[in-house]
């Protein structure tokens, strides 16, 4: 390559010469920004969440959703309780509204003390206390002053009411089912976790997950996924202090306030089901859209396939296709190649429009070569999904050969 190279310049000395006196005012100018195209939004894997809503408008059934989008996978039950770390709160302990039937469990001794309703008491807390225990307040509100109700020698946590409100830092009260326990994960803060049943757990999960007027399969799909991906993930956590977080890391998860009656009926239609694979729960792994086709993954039941109900008309899905703008500094910052001369997909799956979802994709610039798998490339350009697309740069392709750059 490089001997064509040279002959060429032997061969057109004044062009080429007259093309480098042309590429040296180039960077005085503003390098360009670039314009990146792509479909779906997330990784691809298991349920697309609008591809569920597009099938059930198609007719399928919840159970036919399910197969299409776990092959391989059986219908199963589950029952019990999940414990939720609830990121927002970042007090040092954990501060609840007071509340008809409020009372407060000692881990050490397994003791429940119902609280006291008074209308000057409005709030109660349990905070760190000692080097391992913990120490619970009421607050009075006319004198406003907190005042030391008992005192444990270990974890503790509010417990008995219906429906407890949840004081976060902002002063904002958020309401929970369930528990809400004071425990010591890591610093010297006191993590707060929502101990409930899973079925009222999933009430707080659906709605944040999906829209809560799509047809009920579509709902009822999103229900069992999300009931078996926190089995899955409860049969993983038993030594840690939670199972699971509150955020898009796990379940998005609202609590009380978020339920709606049509995915309290979904989940209900649903009740305890979960899917198997060889008798044991599921990743059961989902997201937003998958672009027109799923995506593999670790398992057998992650397969590569065209999936047609994603982009299924009247779904709604705003994420079939996308287009974003990127500046050339943050492509550069990504790459790490210097004045980026082109950027261009090596590799796709070679299933769904346009050749597939990415793979590889490699820059070329000032300072040489460099190649990003298109999942790294997602998420240091923080895009919707790997399914991506960039421009052609005829100019830089053709005075350019790819080969001999960074050599």
């Amino acid at each position: 390559m490089r001997k064509r190279v040279i002959a060429a310049i032997a061969l057109s000395s004044t062009m080429i010469s007259a093309t480098a006196q042309a590429r040296e005012v180039l960077p005085t100018a503003a390098a360009p920004d670039t314009t990146i195209t792509g479909r779906g939004f997330g990784h691809g894997r298991g349920l697309s969440q609008y591809g569920a809503q597009g099938a059930a408008l198609a007719g399928k059934s919840v159970r036919q959703i399910l197969d299409f989008y776990y092959p391989g996978t059986t219908t199963g039950k589950a029952t019990g309780s999940i414990r939720v770390r609830i990121s927002a709160d970042t007090t040092d302990g954990v501060r609840v509204g007071a509340v008809s039937g409020l009372a407060v469990r000692s881990f050490a001794t397994g003791k429940v003390y119902p609280l006291p309703r008074a209308s000057n008491l409005n709030q109660w807390s349990i905070d760190p206390h000692g080097e391992h225990g913990t120490k619970l307040s009421s607050y009075d509100a006319k004198t406003r002053k907190w005042t030391l109700y008992k005192t444990f020698t270990g974890m503790a946590q509010f417990e008995g009411a219906a429906v407890i409100g949840l004081v976060l830092p902002s002063g904002a009260v958020r309401r929970y089912r369930g528990a809400l326990r004071a425990i010591d994960v890591s610093g010297t803060h006191l993590d707060t976790v929502n101990v409930l049943p899973l079925e009222h757990y999933l009430r707080g999960v659906v709605p944040r997950e999906a829209v809560s007027s799509w047809r009920p399969a579509a709902l009822q799909a999103q229900s069992v996924a999300a009931r078996t991906y926190s089995v899955f993930h409860r049969s993983r956590a038993a030594r840690k202090a939670f199972d699971l977080c509150d955020t898009i890391s796990c379940q998005v998860y609202g609590g009380y306030d978020d339920e709606k009656a049509s995915t309290n009926t979904a989940i209900a239609a649903t009740a305890g089901q979960v899917r198997l694979y060889k008798g044991k729960p599921i990743i059961a792994e989902f997201s937003s859209s998958n672009g027109g086709a799923t995506a593999t993954g670790s398992t057998p039941y992650q397969l590569l396939k065209a999936d047609s109900w994603d982009a299924y008309p009247g779904n709604g899905n705003p994420n079939v296709t996308w287009k974003v703008t990127r500046t050339a500094a943050e492509m550069q910052a990504v790459f790490d190649v210097g004045a980026i001369r082109y950027v261009r997909v090596l590799t796709r799956t070679g299933v769904g429009p346009g050749g597939g979802r990415a793979l590889t994709v490699e820059a070329a610039g000032s300072k040489g070569r460099r190649v990003l798998t298109a999942d790294q490339v997602r998420s240091r350009l923080h895009l919707r999904s790997a399914w991506i697309s960039f421009p052609a740069r005829s100019l830089d392709i053709l005075t350019t050969a790819p080969e001999d750059l960074g050599r």
